[in-house]
């Protein structure tokens, strides 16, 4: 560079520096203000939409999100009342099915009772009826063995052959019913005085 254009850079920039610095020249103003318009027509034209259209989204989203989770809330409330009254209709069904098994449970018990009552009932009948077969066995054949015996007793008493045979079971019958009718009258007298 040379001593003259050192000189006049020099006088341009005194120049420069009387004017006002944060007043910008006419020409970059106007490029400034078009540079500018265009820059917010290029936003109003592509990006505003695109900025939109993301909110858009995104509020869609949100709000769908709140919506699923609203009915998914009452969804699961629904469910729970559901859970809630087939709980309480379980706990109905297991009281009733208590009470029917203690209902079903005595009357087996008593079932079972009246059986054991009627079993018991006819073994007595059987036993006592046993009873008075082999008793009334064990008296005709003592009855037959007594007789016998009062005979015997009596032939030799006598010394001598007593009646007929066919005359002895006569002789041992009457000999018995003497025996019968005494016992009777000596259990009557008792029986009425006590």
């Amino acid at each position: 560079m040379t001593r003259v254009d050192a000189t006049s850079v020099i006088l341009a920039a005194a120049e420069k520096s009387n004017e006002n610095v944060l007043v910008p020249p006419l020409g970059e103003l106007i490029i400034g203000t078009i540079s500018f318009g265009l820059l917010v027509a290029f936003f109003f034209w592509k990006v505003k939409p695109q900025v939109q259209k993301y909110y858009a989204e995104r509020t869609e989203r949100i709000e769908g999100g709140l919506a699923r989770a609203s009915s998914a809330q009452a969804e699961a409330q629904a469910v729970l009342e559901q859970y809630r009254a087939q709980l309480a209709d379980a706990r109905a069904e297991a009281a009733r099915i208590r009470d029917e098994a203690a209902v079903q449970g005595r009357q087996i018990v008593a079932e079972l009772r009246a059986q054991a009552d009627r079993e018991v009932a006819e073994i007595r009948a059987r036993g006592e009826a046993q009873l008075a077969a082999e008793r009334s066995q064990i008296v005709s054949q003592l009855r037959g063995e007594l007789g016998g015996v009062a005979l015997e007793l009596a032939t030799k008493i006598v010394g001598h052959e007593l009646a007929r045979p066919d005359e002895h079971s006569q002789l041992i019958d009457d000999f018995i019913a003497s025996l019968d009718a005494g016992d009777a009258a000596a259990a009557a007298p008792a029986g009425s005085g006590g």
